[in-house]
This record gives structure tokens, sequence and C-alpha cells, in this order.
């Protein structure tokens, strides 16, 4: 995202990409290869101005997000940390300590047993482990941190309006 003032003298009127409107104001905002003004690049799901909370924006199946809800929906990497394979951006998912998983992904490392909605789980260096199927604590070492069920929930994304 750049924020460059508009040039003065004979330069044809740009069309803002999110309005379509024209472009009169003395400072504009060029994003994916489009002319927005300062107040219509918004973040798709917090609807903050992103030309006020930093110098970057992210796109990902039709949606414009800030940093922060492009890795609340999509992780760091926008890849599901169990199959590495890219998530698209309508497709709900599974997530455990900051990771995001495809929902058949999110299974039992022991069973292969997909996880859904109201199951418990046991989240352990990483790997998930159903309720039956838990290490036991004799296999613990005592670098490792407690056991701690987790409920598992979906985690809705946001669409585009």
């Amino acid at each position: 995202m750049v924020n460059s003032q508009v040039p003065g003298g004979g330069s044809p009127p740009r069309t803002c990409a999110g309005c379509g409107g024209r472009i009169s104001d003395r400072f504009l905002l060029f994003s994916m290869d489009r002319y927005w003004h300062t107040r219509c690049l918004k973040c798709s799901c917090c609807h903050a101005q992103l030309g006020e909370i930093g110098t970057s924006c992210y796109s990902r199946g039709g949606m414009i997000l800030c940093r922060s809800d492009y890795i609340r929906l999509f992780g760091h990497s926008g890849a599901c940390s169990a199959c590495g394979q890219s998530i698209p951006a309508s497709e709900m998912v599974m997530r455990a300590q900051g990771n995001v998983y495809h929902l058949k992904c999110f299974s039992c490392a022991t069973c292969r047993n997909q996880l859904v909605p109201g199951d418990r789980f046991h989240y352990i260096n990483g790997t998930i482990f159903c309720e039956h199927d838990r290490p036991g604590a004799a296999l613990l070492s005592g670098h490792l941190p407690p056991l701690q069920s987790n409920p598992v929930l979906p985690d809705q994304k946001c669409y585009q309006p």
C-alpha cells in the first residue's frame, strides 16, 4: 500500500476502487493495482481504515484485510498447520494454540479420527490427540507442559458485505 500525494497539473483524475468516486483529495492510496480514497480502503472484517493503521494490507478471497485479521483468519502463513496447503477464504477452520487447520486435517495423531465441534482434545508440543488417545503421564517428560483439555469450536470466517 502506498500513500501518495495526488500530483498536480494535467494528470487525469483518479477513480476510487472502493466507492467509484473521483479522488480529488490531497492524498490517495495505491493498493492492489488500484487507487483508493484514504477513507475507502478498509479492512473487510474490522472496518479499520488501513491507511491509518499501517503501510501494508492483505488480500485473500476477495477480502482486503489488516494484518491482525489476516493472521486471525489464516494464521501467519495462510496455510494449514497439518498439511501445509493453502486454506481458501470461504472455508471454515479449526484452531489450536495459534495454529490454523482445515477441518479435515484437525484429527487425532494416534487414531486419525477427525475432531468435530464439541469434541475434547489435548494439544501437546504441536500434536493433537483425542480425549481417548492422549499420552499417559508415564510417557510425558518433565519438560512438557501439563495437559490441557480444550473444547473444539469451529472458527467462523468473516465475509465482505
